[in-house]
């Protein structure tokens, strides 16, 4: 009875903020001796997005799974951050990210490509709304770590509007021109 209650309850949550997608990515279940026997508890990480540049991530623990659940989502809102994206399905450019051993390395991938990322990264492009990405972890295979690590690199991402704005340029002088790269191949 209580379950049902819980999933009508996570339902009615969903339908006051749609604008917000969440991912369920590890559920962990935790044990703690005492003098009786054994108590569980469940640890879980959640990441969400809007699907058009925001993604955050939380992790949640409490005695009952949609209970922690629940806490994740809740910290993962408030920790969202925005990441410029390219024509709204890719990165601007190339990016590395770190978080303890954990290592990603991020590139941008022209359309049609899809999103080929391992587990948890994978979460994350999909609730950022990326859909062209090639990208690799490296080292950790925790997925705390790689979702850190993941977004650390997100952070480093920059659009070329944020790099004329702090150099004080017009976004044309910064992007490479198209039209002069053939002729100078030819020449």
């Amino acid at each position: 009875m209580a379950e049902r209650d819980n999933r009508r309850g996570r339902g009615r949550r969903e339908e006051e903020t749609p604008e917000f997608a969440d991912r369920l990515v590890a559920i962990n279940r935790v044990s703690k001796t005492v003098k009786g026997g054994k108590r569980f508890g469940f640890a879980a990480l959640v990441v969400v997005g809007d699907q058009k540049g925001r993604v955050g991530f939380g992790k949640g623990k409490a005695k009952e799974v949609p209970e922690a659940i629940r806490k994740a989502t809740e910290q993962a809102k408030r920790q969202m951050v925005r990441v410029p994206l390219k024509e709204g399905r890719t990165l601007h450019h190339d990016v590395a990210g770190r978080h303890g051993a954990g290592k990603v390395i991020m590139r941008t991938a022209p359309e049609g490509t899809g999103i080929i990322a391992g587990g948890p990264m994978r979460a994350v492009f999909e609730m950022l709304g990326v859909k062209d990405v090639v990208s690799k972890s490296i080292g950790s295979q925790n997925p705390y770590n790689m979702i850190r690590a993941t977004l650390n690199g997100l952070t480093k991402e920059s659009s070329p509007r944020s790099v004329a704005q702090r150099r004080g340029k017009k976004v044309a002088d910064i992007l490479p021109k198209r039209d002069e790269a053939p002729a100078e191949a030819e020449a």
